[in-house]
C-alpha cells in the first residue's frame, strides 16, 4: 500500500480524535458554566426573596459571605459584593422571557458586564447574544460597549443584507460604524482630502483602533490597473476575522450618490485582480463629512457590491443624538431576532 495514503489516513484518525477532545471539552465547560449561572441565578433569588419577606437590607448579603467563606474557605466568588449581584441579576432577567434564557449560554463575569454598563434590555439583549454567537472575550465585549456598537450596529447604513452571504451580514455590520470620530488628529475644520488621509495615515495606530481593532493596514493610495490605466483607493484595509478586503473613500464633504460608482469600480479590480481564492468579496466604506440618511438608502439600494457609508468628525458627538436616530423598539427586536 502507498505509504503517503497511509500517512494521510493516520494524520485524519489523529486530526478526527483531537477535534472530538476539543469538542467535549468545550461541552464540559459550557455545562459548567450553565451550572454556574444557574446556581448564582439561585442564590440571587433567594436573597431577593428573603429580603421582601423579612424586609432585609442590603447588609444580609454581608453576613451571608462570611457564613459561606466558614465553610467553603477555598471557594472562590462568594464576597459580599458579588453575592450583591446575584441578586440584581435575579431582579433585572426574572420577569424577562427572552433574555432569563440566553444569560446562561455565556460567562458570568461577562454577563455581570452587560448587566452593570447597559441599562436597556434590548441594548443587553444584543450584547448577549452577540458575545456568544462571536466568542467576545471580557476585554472585547467591554471595548464593543463603550464604543457603542449596538447604536452604531442599528444605525449604520449599509447594503450588506443584499450583497453579502448571510452568514457574514452581522459581523460585516459590526465593522461598519455610522460615525467614526477621528479626535486624535489635529486639522483645521477647512482641511484637504489629502489631509485628511495623511493624517489618518500618520496616526494609523489610533485609526485603526478607531476602526474596530480588527483591521489590518494595506496601504494608502493603494493602485489598481485596469485597461492599462492607473487608479488610487485612499485607503486599503483588511478585516481579519471577515477575511475581507475593505477600501475606504475618504471624503471631506457631503455624501454624493455617484460615490457610490465609483467605488464600486474599485470593489470589482480588488475582486478581479487582488483578492485571494481563500478570502471573502470585498468591502467598500465611504466615509464622508456628513450624510443625508435618504440620499444614502436610494444610493445603495440597487449597488450589488457590499458598501456602508459613514461620516467622521474630529470631536465627540453626544450620545443623545445617537439616541434619537434610534429605530423603534419594534424595529430593534426584529433586527434582533435575526442574530
Amino acid at each position: 500500500m502507498d505509504n503517503n495514503l497511509i500517512d494521510e489516513d493516520y494524520n485524519g484518525f489523529i486530526i478526527d480524535v483531537k477535534n472530538k477532545i476539543r469538542n467535549s471539552q468545550y461541552e464540559a465547560m459550557k455545562a459548567v458554566n450553565h451550572a454556574l449561572i444557574s446556581l448564582y441565578w439561585g442564590i440571587g433569588e433567594e436573597i431577593y426573596n428573603q429580603q421582601q419577606e423579612k424586609g432585609w437590607g442590603k447588609s444580609i448579603v454581608e453576613v451571608l459571605s462570611k457564613e459561606i467563606q466558614k465553610d467553603f474557605p477555598k471557594v472562590k466568588g462568594f464576597s459580599s459584593s458579588n453575592l450583591w449581584r446575584m441578586r440584581n441579576f435575579y431582579v433585572t432577567y426574572s420577569n424577562s422571557k427572552n433574555l432569563a434564557p440566553l444569560v446562561r449560554e455565556i460567562s458570568w463575569t461577562k454577563n455581570v458586564a452587560i448587566m452593570e454598563k447597559c441599562k436597556e434590555p434590548l441594548e443587553r439583549e444584543f450584547y448577549i447574544k452577540m458575545t456568544k454567537k462571536y466568542g467576545w472575550t471580557k476585554d472585547v465585549l467591554i471595548n464593543h460597549i463603550e464604543n457603542k456598537s449596538y447604536e452604531k450596529y442599528l444605525l449604520n447604513q449599509t447594503n450588506f443584507d443584499e450583497t453579502l452571504p448571510e452568514k457574514y451580514v452581522n459581523q460585516a455590520k459590526l465593522a461598519v460604524k455610522d460615525e467614526y470620530i477621528f479626535d486624535f488628529m489635529e486639522l483645521n475644520e477647512q482641511h484637504s482630502e489629502k489631509e485628511l488621509e495623511s493624517n489618518l495615515v500618520n496616526n494609523i495606530k489610533s485609526f485603526l483602533e478607531e476602526m474596530g481593532g480588527n483591521f489590518a493596514f494595506m496601504g494608502n493610495q493603494y493602485r489598481i490597473n485596469v485597461g492599462g490605466e492607473d487608479f488610487y483607493i485612499d485607503l486599503l484595509l483588511y478585516h481579519r476575522s471577515l477575511k475581507s478586503l475593505v477600501a475606504i473613500e475618504l471624503k471631506i464633504g457631503d455624501f454624493k450618490p455617484e460615490f457610490v460608482g465609483q467605488l464600486q469600480f474599485y470593489l470589482t479590480a480588488l475582486d478581479k485582480q487582488v483578492k485571494l481564492e481563500d478570502e471573502n468579496p470585498p468591502i467598500g466604506i465611504i466615509i464622508c463629512k456628513s450624510k443625508n440618511r435618504t440620499v444614502v438608502e436610494y444610493a445603495l439600494n440597487d449597488s450589488d457590491k457590499p458598501i456602508g457609508v459613514a461620516t467622521y468628525q474630529m470631536i465627540h458627538s453626544l450620545p443623545e443624538k445617537m439616541k434619537d436616530l434610534l429605530p423603534s423598539p419594534e424595529e430593534i427586536e426584529k433586527r434582533l431576532k435575526d442574530l
